[in-house]
């Protein structure tokens, strides 16, 4: 029996999410939270012939409390999407006080979930919920994941165009290191599962290197202020969950990229901390997932010369963003 709860259900990533953990027969219960729509986008999904019992919850009544109760995975894709001309900032000071109150509620209600961050900005959003948890002395570094997914799947995606066989592209794998934003996404293209072909000079290798990182403002830029990355980061989020479902009813071996605490490993994490030359206290990398949640960080292990780069470049940002996030939680701005 497992609880899965979705919170921004009724949003443009919520939605397609939801309809995917529906049709995941691992999930027992779905529960949906969001501020508007809900118990509709749970009355439709409901109608779908696969065995999770699905309700969904407004603000009123305690609706966030009873959403969570008994929740074993809580999903967070609730904030506001981003838009042409939107940084990842202006992006900040919406969705953090969205998520710092979400936090809340899931500390207090399901403190032993496992917490799905899909929220941007990542990069500080999951430094703000482990804050949250810490003022409560509640946090547990292994139940806290920032779902990077989506840029893998970018990248089998890209990488299966280049070799002219898209029927590949489940199969190519390609570690995705850092954070979940522009520069602090690095792709390790050197250990890709299918090699790149040697016609692959250093302008294409930079140029696929780029779209993987910026790849959210293709999207924003061909959705004309619509929207954004809804569909694939829903898919994204659905393929992760999946996963630590399957880690929930006792697989072994399971291996998926996320930006996690480097504490949920310490050996691990000093690994790494080690390979990027800082100690930062997230990262973006394998792990190996369990009953517990991160069992172990795999290291970064070799990289070229070209990635090295990439990396130096995305550390002084990323700590900057974690750093935004861990403050927020001390220092909350003011309700208008």
């Amino acid at each position: 029996m497992v609880k899965a709860v979705v919170l921004g259900a009724a949003g443009g990533i919520g939605q397609p999410l939801a309809l995917l953990l529906k049709a995941n027969p691992l999930v027992t219960e779905l529960g949906l939270y969001d501020i508007v729509n809900t118990p509709g986008v749970a009355a439709d999904l409901s109608h779908i012939a696969t065995p999770a019992k699905v309700e969904g919850y407004l603000p009123p009544d305690d609706g966030l409390a009873k959403a969570l109760s008994g929740a074993d995975i809580v999903v967070i894709p609730a904030g506001v999407p981003r838009k042409p001309g939107m940084t990842r900032d202006d992006l900040f000071k919406i969705n953090a006080g969205i998520v710092h109150d979400l936090a809340i509620g899931i500390a207090v209600t399901a403190p032993k979930a496992f917490i799905l961050v899909i929220s941007n900005p990542v990069n500080s959003t999951v430094p703000i919920v482990a804050e949250v948890f810490k003022k409560r002395g509640i946090f547990d570094p292994r139940r806290l994941f920032g779902v990077t997914t989506l840029d893998v799947v970018r990248a089998s995606t890209f990488v299966a165009e280049i070799i002219e066989d898209r029927s590949k592209s489940r199969d190519v794998i390609v570690p995705v290191v850092g954070g979940h934003s522009g520069v602090t996404i690095v792709p390790l293209l050197s250990q890709s599962s299918h090699p790149l072909p040697a016609s692959v000079d250093t302008e294409r290798l930079e140029a696929l290197t780029k779209r993987i990182q910026f790849g959210g403002d293709e999207v924003v830029k061909a959705k004309d202020g619509t929207g954004s990355a809804t569909l694939s980061m829903a898919y994204a989020g659905a393929e992760f969950t999946s996963k630590i479902l399957k880690a929930l009813t006792g697989e072994k071996g399971l291996i998926a990229p996320s930006y996690v605490h480097l504490e949920a490993d310490r050996e691990g994490g000093a690994t790494v901390k080690k390979e990027i030359g800082r100690d930062l206290d997230y990262f973006s990398t394998n792990v190996e997932i369990g009953t517990k949640g991160v069992e172990r960080i795999i290291p970064l292990g070799n990289v070229t010369d070209h990635e090295k780069q990439l990396i130096s470049a995305a550390v002084p940002e990323l700590a900057a963003n974690i750093e935004k996030g861990a403050t927020f939680q001390k220092t909350p701005p003011a309700k208008v």
